[in-house]
């Protein structure tokens, strides 16, 4: 096909910013504009033409906070990914997809009892299958997790991305917390990832749903999509926060127990408001990501009879089931993405790294 390149074009991360832990010096990361090699793609592999690559809080961690990559620097990040397959394996040349962000080995022991999307051999574009990552105009990857699109309803075949992470973790975190109909939920961040959960909690069936967060602004959109009430967490600390919780149970007639909390931050504020909601049989899903240590006593996971669980990435078995949430309007991507030219990568994720965007930011190849 006339779209199979030479060469892939790509923004490397040549080297994270780095923190200097006894002088508190920074040394600012670097992306450069590079070429690297299209590789000989193996029986069942494919190479797609990127679409479009959203910028994910994983992707910003590695560069602006010392979270490490399994392959080391110069390699290309992102892996939030939508494209159209032109090369590799015959069955899926030219059909549009979504690459899934993890990708499982398909043989071990986690892969055989469902839980693949932690398998500890699995493929993370932009991560773990070596230089390549979503931050370019073509990635390699295996097709057997591909996501084949086949009617986008008229939606940008680059808006898509966002599904491949942030609308598909969500809908991991509610299996992994077992989600029911009728039951009562607490998503705390309304960003990137938030905005889903909100949104597909309810679309499965959740009674209530609480949202919380900073942005007052963010809180009263959520209204529109999925939230029943909101809670403006600024300036106030867990207990404040657990006791307009308290007041919205008294106004609806809920109970104090049986509630699960979606902590979609990965801030320090954020898992501390979530563990002071945690109470009689429920359950905490921690779904953000952040380096700062919390301190919880966790004889209360006994006393209260509760949990805590962590989720990673999702399977890529539940892909086309969000896919199909996206396009039949059950949960409403348009108000929530924006895009930009990939050759504002560097601005980009200094933005991003400064303010959280309340719309998830794509980055269109422009090369």
């Amino acid at each position: 096909m006339g779209d199979v390149p030479d060469k892939i074009l790509t923004w490397q991360m040549v080297q994270p910013t780095v923190r200097d832990r006894d002088t508190g010096e920074v040394t600012p990361g670097r992306l450069e504009k590079t070429e690297i090699p299209v590789p000989e793609l193996g029986a069942g592999d494919v190479l797609v033409k990127v679409a479009g690559c959203g910028v994910c809080h994983t992707d910003l961690g590695y560069f602006f906070d010392g979270v490490p990559t399994v392959s080391k620097p110069p390699l290309t990040l992102g892996h939030e990914i939508s494209g159209t397959v032109v090369a590799g394996d015959e069955r899926w040349v030219g059909k549009e997809v979504l690459i899934p962000a993890v990708m499982p080995c398909r043989q071990c022991h986690l892969c055989k009892t469902r839980r693949g999307n932690r398998c500890l051999n699995q493929k993370m574009p932009g991560n773990s299958i070596g230089i390549y990552g979503g931050f370019s105009s073509h990635i390699p990857v295996p097709s057997i997790d591909l996501c084949e699109i086949r009617d986008r309803q008229g939606i940008p075949l680059e808006h898509l991305a966002v599904v491949a992470d942030a609308a598909t973790t969500p809908f991991q975190a509610a299996r992994r917390a077992q989600l029911e109909i009728g039951d009562d939920v607490i998503v705390i961040g309304v960003g990137g990832v938030g905005q889903y959960m909100v949104q597909e909690v309810k679309a499965l069936g959740a009674r209530t749903v609480i949202a919380v967060d900073i942005v007052e602004e963010r809180l009263q959109k959520m209204l529109d999509y999925g939230a029943d009430f909101v809670i403006d967490a600024t300036g106030k600390g867990p207990r404040d926060v657990a006791g307009e919780v308290k007041a919205i149970r008294k106004q609806g007639g809920l109970p104090a127990y049986g509630w699960k909390i979606f902590e979609c931050t990965g801030t320090k504020p954020g898992q501390e408001t979530a563990l002071a909601l945690l109470s009689f049989t429920g359950k905490l899903i921690v779904v953000g990501f952040g380096m700062a240590k919390v301190e919880y006593s966790i004889s209360r996971l006994m006393a209260f009879d509760a949990e805590l669980i962590g989720t990673w990435g999702c399977l890529p078995e539940y892909y086309p089931q969000v896919l199909e949430m996206v396009l039949t309007g059950k949960v409403a991507l348009e108000p929530f993405v924006q895009t930009r030219p990939m050759s504002t990568i560097a601005e980009t994720f200094e933005e991003a790294h400064r303010t959280p965007p309340d719309r998830r930011i794509v980055l269109v190849p422009d090369f």
